[in-house]
This record gives structure tokens, C-alpha cells and sequence, in this order.
């Protein structure tokens, strides 16, 4: 069975390299990756999510009185990092490695892996991220503090997403 951080390198080579398609197989275990172009746009219920270097605008209608609300949308960038703060103090965002189902517990029983102020250490398990039927166990890769989760369970995330943020220790 594959780690994920042996799968996380798989995807980084295959997002590097002009390879459009990739499975690999070994002991029953099977990974396939598809690249998508940038230009190709995801449509959620009143949002619609692309690819972009540059700020966006979205024109939300709102059907009961027919108004319409500009909202300026920002991509995040590592050089604008300190203004999206949102008012919460972090220094490290734990992001996606991939496309898949954020799932915030083992179960749907179980107590979520964290909450805003636990403590994690780098091999800590913070989420799962469930791709093609594989779990993929999501660890904090930094010792801190968690103080804003960014994600809901069940929500779909992208390659690159913040999904918590950490106040390092």
C-alpha cells in the first residue's frame, strides 16, 4: 500500500511533468490521476470556482427581489499571505494534497481528528481526504496549534486548498 507521502510525490511529478494520464498499480493497490485544464471552471450552487491568478468577480442574484451583489474574490498567494489573515492569528495553513472528500472524522461516529484549539505535533492526523475510493490520512506537518478550520466534513476540497490554520509553536 502506498503512503501518502509517496502519493503526494506521484501527483507533484505528474502535475510537473506534460503527462495528461497516469495509473499505477502494485500489490492490488491502484492510483490513477487525470490532469484537468486550468481553463475548465466547477459549478457549485452559487459559486463558481476557477483557476486564477488575478481577483475575480461573481455577480450573485438573488431571485426573491431580483438584487445583484458584486463580491470581489481572491485566490490565495503566497505573497498576500499576512493581508487574508481574516482577523485570526496563524502562521502555517495546512493545505490539500489533492482532489477529494475532506471527511473531519474516521466515522461518521467518531469525534472529529481536530477541533479549533487542539494541539498538533507534524505526524499528528488532522483530516482524511478520500479520492477515488482511497483515505488518504491528511497529518498537521507542523507543531502548533489549530485555530481556524477552514473546511466542513464532507465538503469537496481542491489540490492547494487551506483546510486549517495553525498558530506554530
Amino acid at each position: 500500500m502506498l503512503k501518502v507521502q509517496e502519493i503526494r510525490e506521484i501527483i507533484k511529478l505528474v502535475d510537473q511533468s506534460s503527462i495528461n494520464e497516469f495509473t499505477y498499480e502494485l500489490d492490488g493497490a491502484k492510483v490513477s490521476m487525470k490532469k484537468t485544464s486550468a481553463a475548465e471552471v466547477v459549478q457549485t450552487p452559487k459559486q463558481v470556482v476557477e483557476k486564477t491568478e488575478q481577483p475575480k468577480q461573481i455577480q450573485e442574484v438573488n431571485e426573491s427581489n431580483a438584487k445583484v451583489e458584486n463580491t470581489e474574490v481572491h485566490t490565495p498567494n503566497a505573497e498576500n499571505t499576512s493581508t487574508q489573515k481574516d482577523d485570526t492569528d496563524f502562521d502555517y495553513e495546512i493545505v490539500s494534497p489533492m482532489v477529494g472528500t475532506l471527511y473531519s472524522a474516521e466515522s461518521p461516529e467518531s469525534d472529529p481528528y481536530v477541533q479549533t484549539g487542539s494541539k498538533v505535533t507534524n505526524d499528528t492526523v488532522v483530516c482524511i481526504v478520500e479520492a477515488m475510493k482511497l483515505f488518504n490520512e491528511i497529518e498537521a506537518e507542523v507543531t502548533g496549534e489549530i485555530v481556524e478550520i477552514l473546511v466542513e466534513d464532507g465538503e469537496l476540497v481542491e489540490y492547494g486548498q487551506p483546510l486549517f490554520r495553525v498558530k506554530a509553536k
